[in-house]
C-alpha cells in the first residue's frame, strides 16, 4: 500500500489503522534479534571459540567494528532513503533488505567456526539491521502527528526492551549457538516483513532538490550545531545516556565470571536472563508511563533528566555489588530493577523529543540517522574503552576491580547525559 508523498511542510494529522501495533511488533523483533548476541549470545560464542581469558579483547574488536558499521550504515540509510524513488515506497525497500540480509548473517554468526569469520558476519548483521532501522524509524514521522508521538515512543520503547528480555531467555534455554543466533533471526525476518509489506508507505512524486553525489552522501553524517544548537544538545544527552547504558548490557556475563567466579555460560545466560527480566518489566511500565504522561503534561525534559539520574544510580550500586559476597548477586537484581526505571522513562521521552527537533521535514530518516549515531557510537567506543582501556587498567591499578572502575565511568556517563538537555531551548 503506498500514498503520494505529502508537501515537504505537511505533518501527519492521522496515524494508519494497525500502524502501531505493527510497527512494535517490528522493533520488538529486530532488537531482539540484534541485541540479544549484544547482552549475551556474542560473549558466550566467543568464550567458546578463544575461551574467557581472551574473550573480553575479542568481544571488543568484534561489538566495537560491528557497531562502527552500523553508525555509518544508518544515516547513509536515512539519506538514501528519503530519496528513494521506487514505485513500491521511500521506506519499504530499506526494510525488506535489511531483514532478510541480517537473518542470513546471523545464521553466519552462529556458524562462525573462528573470530574473523564472526566479525565479518556480525559486521554484515549490523549493517543490515541499520538499514532497516533508519526506514522504520522515520515511519513514526512519516505516520504519526506530533502530538501522539510521546505515546507512539512509549509504546514502541516498551516492546523494544520486552524484545531484549525474550532473546536473553531464548539464549539461557536455546541448546547450542546456532539456534541462540537463528531463531532470533527467523522472528525478526517474520514481523519485519510483515511491517513492510502491510505499511502505507510514500512514494516521492518529484526529485529531490540536490541531486545525489559525494558531497550529499558525506553531508548525511553531519548537521550544523550553530543552527540547529538544540538539536545538537539532544544528540549530546543521548550520547552519554547511552554509553552509560550500555556499559552493563554488554559486560554483565564476564563480570559474572570475573568478579563472582561464574565462569560456567550456561549459569552466567541464566542468570543475565533473570536479571533482564526484572529490568524489562520495570522498563515497559515506565516506558508505557513516562510517555503517556509526558504527552498528558506537554513537558519531556523532566523525564530525560530523571531517566538518566536513575540510570547513574543503578550503576554506582552494581559497581559495588562484589563488595558483598554472594548477596551481590541479589543486589544485582534489585539495581536492574533501578536501571530499568531510569532507562524507561529515557527511551520513551527521548524519542518524542528528538522527532520535535529535526531539522528538515524532508531529510526526516536521514537526520534520524544522525541522530542513531548517538546511538551507535557509544556502542563502538565503549568495547574499546572498556575491554582494552578501562577494565585492564582498573584491574592493575585498583586490584583487579575493572569491571567495577568501568560501571562507574557509565555512571558519570548517564549523570553528565541526563544534565545536558538542561540546555535545550525550544522544548519544555
Amino acid at each position: 500500500m503506498v500514498e503520494t508523498l505529502p508537501p515537504e511542510a505537511a505533518l501527519p494529522r492521522k496515524t494508519p489503522p494497525g500502524f502501531v501495533p505493527r510497527l512494535a511488533l517490528a522493533q520488538f523483533g529486530l532488537y531482539m534479534a540484534v541485541l540479544a548476541p549484544v547482552i549475551g549470545g556474542l560473549s558466550v560464542k566467543i568464550q567458546n571459540l578463544v575461551g574467557v581469558d581472551a574473550a573480553p579483547s575479542q568481544l571488543g574488536l568484534v561489538a566495537g567494528t560491528g557497531a562502527v558499521l552500523a553508525m555509518v550504515c544508518q544515516p547513509l540509510a536515512g539519506r538514501l532513503s528519503d530519496r528513494c524513488a521506487s514505485r513500491f515506497g521511500m521506506r519499504r525497500p530499506f526494510l525488506v533488505g535489511g531483514v532478510v540480509t541480517l537473518a542470513v548473517a546471523l545464521v553466519v554468526c552462529a556458524l562462525a567456526p573462528n573470530v574473523p569469520v564472526l566479525l565479518v558476519a556480525w559486521c554484515a548483521a549490523q549493517g543490515a539491521a541499520n538499514f532497516a532501522f533508519a526506514a522504520s524509524g522515520a515511519t513514526i514521522a512519516d505516520h504519526v502527528p506530533d502530538e501522539r508521538r510521546g505515546g507512539v515512543s512509549g509504546i514502541v520503547g516498551a516492546v523494544t526492551p520486552v524484545g531484549i528480555l525474550v532473546g536473553s531467555v531464548l539464549l539461557s534455554v536455546l541448546p547450542n549457538d546456532v539456534l541462540r543466533f537463528a531463531v532470533p533471526a527467523g522472528v525478526a525476518l517474520v514481523l519485519g516483513l510483515w511491517f513492510a509489506l502491510r505499511l502505507p508507505d510514500r512514494v516521492r512524486t518529484s526529485p529531490p532538490a540536490e541531486p545525489l553525489g559525494l558531497r550529499t552522501l558525506l553531508t548525511s553524517f553531519v548537521f550544523d550545531p550553530r543552527e540547529h544548537p538544540d538539536f545538537g544538545w539532544a544528540w549530546l544527552s543521548k550520547f552519554f545516556i547511552m554509553l552509560g547504558y550500555g556499559a552493563l548490557t554488554s559486560y554483565l556475563t564476564l563480570f559474572l565470571a570475573a568478579d563472582f567466579g561464574m565462569t560456567d555460560t550456561d549459569d552466567q545466560l541464566a542468570f543475565n536472563a533473570v536479571a533482564n527480566a526484572a529490568s524489562v518489566l520495570a522498563l515497559v511500565l515506565f516506558s508505557l508511563v513516562g510517555g503517556f504522561a509526558s504527552d498528558r503534561v506537554g513537558k519531556r525534559k523532566p523525564f530525560i533528566v530523571g531517566g538518566g539520574l536513575l540510570m547513574a544510580l543503578a550503576l554506582v550500586g552494581v559497581a559495588g555489588t562484589p563488595l558483598l559476597g554472594d548477596a551481590g548477586l541479589t543486589m544485582i537484581i534489585v539495581l536492574e530493577v533501578v536501571l530499568g526505571l531510569g532507562a524507561g522513562l529515557f527511551f520513551a521521552v527521548d524519542n518524542a523529543l528528538c522527532l520535535s527537533l529535526l531539522p528538515n521535514p524532508e531529510d526526516t530518516a536521514k537526520d534520524l540517522g544522525v541522530l542513531n549515531i548517538a546511538n551507535a557510537l557509544p556502542q563502538s567506543l565503549a568495547p574499546f574503552l572498556a575491554g582494552v582501556a578501562v577494565i585492564p587498567l582498573g584491574n592493575a591499578l585498583f586490584d583487579g576491580a575493572g569491571y567495577s572502575i568501568w560501571f562507574l565511568v557509565g555512571a558519570v556517563s548517564c549523570a553528565l547525559g541526563a544534565l545536558l538537555v538542561l540546555r535545550i531551548r525550544s522544548a519544555a
